[in-house]
């Protein structure tokens, strides 16, 4: 949205643009727009990928045309074209449609849960009315009726109908309707975060069985979260065969094969580490054994291993 207001103008000017016949500017503002979307896009899905596939050999790779993981392209295409339509096109929609926080709300709501509340007792009946005008003589309430809690809704609902599933939560609402209240030197709160049981005056409970029981698997969900970080290796290895030959003979008639090792330090230390093998009697490694990895480096490691044939009859080695 940024970037769309930034090369097309206002709101207006975008609408105005929209109904306008084909011109060459209006060609110009669409490509800009959206070019500058799927670049914003492709570096959303490559970021991501970074994640999993090392990113220091993915943009290289990527950009020189060198041999890429298929599926780091699949995935890289998928969050770039999954990022264009919903960001790009899609928007509210997303929220209104595909975002499960609205069925998470209907599921765990109750008269003591906090939300974004209109008050109707006290801004109904709504009108406009002048600042300096006793509007009570009038019969009027606190809410001016100038839309502005609608126009800032990411989603488009009007607040003042009550909840409703498309709400999420953002509060822009109550931003909105507390600067118009300020202006008109009113209380603050017309819109705001309260309970149903407060807007009808009854008392809100903040320790119920609900929001207990919530408590404990979130605390639960927390506990299972430290542990698995507390105790895991912060170190990942995965050995890849050279795909270029099965194996070869050397000099002296052993068999030997080649690998690529990826070593990856998780910890926030340079550590080094020492490779073996075994599972063969006499196999050995015939390149560097020692290497040393940054902190949130993968090292990458050519590394040989031959054996004896006469040892061959054993087939299942581990590295």
């Amino acid at each position: 949205m940024w970037i769309e207001e930034k090369v097309e103008g206002s709101r207006n000017q975008r609408m105005k643009l929209d109904k306008a016949e084909f011109s060459s500017e209006k060609m110009i503002k669409k490509t800009l727009k959206h070019t500058l979307w799927l670049l914003v896009s492709f570096g959303t899905g490559l970021t991501f990928v970074g994640y999993f596939y090392p990113i220091r050999e993915l943009v290289p790779d990527l950009f020189t045309f060198s041999v890429v993981d298929a599926w780091a392209i699949f995935w890289i295409g998928f969050f770039t074209v999954a990022t264009y339509l919903n960001a790009g096109w899609l928007r509210e929609q997303v929220c209104l449609y595909m975002c499960p926080y609205a069925r998470f709300q209907s599921v765990m709501f109750d008269e003591d849960t906090l939300v974004v509340s209109y008050d109707k007792g006290r801004g109904d009946p709504r009108g406009s009315r002048k600042r300096n005008v006793d509007y009570k003589e009038q019969g009027l309430g606190d809410c001016v009726d100038c839309g502005m809690c609608v126009q800032v809704c990411p989603t488009g609902i009007d607040i003042r109908d009550g909840l409703q599933y498309e709400c999420i939560g953002c509060a822009l609402c109550v931003d909105a309707c507390d600067s118009i209240m300020d202006k008109m030197k009113y209380d603050r709160g017309l819109i705001s975060y309260t309970t149903e049981n407060a807007l009808i005056g009854k008392k809100s409970h903040i320790l119920r069985p609900k929001a207990i029981a919530y408590a404990v698997l979130l605390l639960g969900m927390m506990g299972a979260f430290a542990y698995s970080v507390a105790t895991r290796v912060p170190l990942e290895l995965d050995v890849i065969k050279d795909r270029g030959a099965l194996y070869q003979l050397t000099g002296l008639g052993k068999i030997e094969n080649t690998y690529i090792l990826k070593v990856m330090n998780m910890s926030d230390e340079p550590h080094d580490f020492d490779i073996t093998v075994k599972g063969i009697e006499g196999i050995k490694i015939t390149t560097p054994t020692t290497v040393s990895v940054k902190a949130g480096e993968v090292y990458t490691q050519p590394t040989s291993i031959e054996v004896d044939p006469i040892h061959m009859e054993v087939t299942h080695y581990d590295i």
